[in-house]
């Protein structure tokens, strides 16, 4: 394998474990008002993600990071090109970040409402704009932004409802449920819209709608209906496995068709480093990524326990 190759697929790795870890806690945070009715169940919900969205979004940085040293033609044009978009979502991470930091330092309810507000505006910004900004690149066009912002931001919603109803018990899990089953109504539908046109709309930029990018958009469509069964039924375990081989699916299919061209006009080749720094990149990354794994693993296994609403 070249090492171009090789770096695409690292990096399509690292954005796909992003997708799929921050897009269950941007879906909790936008959940806490509909899933809590007093403050035991809002630390309830908010517990299911505690210990690990920070962790979650090393995998961002990483990503970028990457792409800065391995393809800086493509970071460079993608970063510049969505500069305004970007820049809010980086202003929802903060935002969120600091909500989630500060609410359990705060007692007046005043504070805990406004970092509450923060929870759930910085979770719905890069939920809904980072679907935008990779719709847009696709298909170019602000519908396709539109419809792919709607998409990453319901399949957010459900795919955080279904974690959730895993992690959590009693009332909040039932809520979760019933929650995730509503998010599916739109959820659905915009995920057979948005991911049919991903291999489609690859085309008018050159780039080739190949059968396995075809199946791997089917297969999203299809792992995201089985998750909401699997929720219907109460195999949360499954609903949730289901969920995220969906989000992962979706992106193999987005990067799939990105590989011939990462922006208009823009190949691989073009955009990729010399062979001296993707050659020093392997040797950091080879031994740097064993690191990154293990500590995200670990730290879910520690974790893995159901929680449940404690008196305030």
């Amino acid at each position: 394998m070249e090492l171009t190759t090789f770096w695409f697929a690292v990096i399509a790795f690292l954005w796909t474990g992003y997708f799929v870890l921050e897009g269950f806690d941007f879906g909790v945070g936008l959940l806490v008002p509909a899933l809590s009715r007093n403050e035991a169940e809002r630390k309830q919900v908010l517990g299911t993600i505690g210990p690990v969205w920070d962790g979650n979004e090393v995998w961002l940085i990483t990503a970028v990071g990457a792409m800065f040293a391995a393809f800086p033609a493509w970071y460079a044009g993608l970063l510049s090109g969505f500069y305004l978009p970007i820049a809010l979502v980086l202003v929802g991470l903060i935002v969120r970040g600091i909500g989630l930091e500060w609410r359990g330092k705060v007692h007046r309810p005043s504070n805990r409402a406004w970092c509450d507000l923060g929870i759930f505006v910085g979770s719905a910004l890069p939920a809904f704009l980072w679907g935008a900004i990779f719709a847009h690149l696709l298909r170019g066009s602000m519908t396709a932004a539109l419809v792919g912002g709607v998409f990453s931001l319901s399949l957010c919603v459900l795919h955080g409802a279904v974690f959730v109803a895993l992690k959590a018990s009693g009332p909040v899990r039932v809520r979760a449920r019933r929650a995730a089953m509503t998010a599916s109504v739109v959820a659905l539908p915009a995920a057979v819209v948005a991911l049919s046109a991903i291999p489609a709309g690859g085309e008018a930029f050159g780039r080739a709608a190949t059968p396995w990018l075809w199946a791997s958009a089917l297969a999203s469509v299809a792992a995201l209906s089985a998750g909401t069964a699997l929720t219907w039924r109460g195999r949360d375990g499954w609903a949730f496995a289901a969920t995220a081989s969906s989000v992962a699916l979706g992106s193999a299919a987005l990067f799939g068709t990105l590989w011939s061209a990462p922006l208009p006009g823009l190949t691989v080749a073009e955009a990729a480093s010399g062979p001296y720094t993707l050659g020093m990149l392997t040797w950091i990354g080879l031994i740097a990524l064993p690191f990154v794994l293990g500590y995200q693993i670990w730290s879910y296994w520690v974790f893995r326990k159901r929680l449940v609403a404690e008196p305030s």
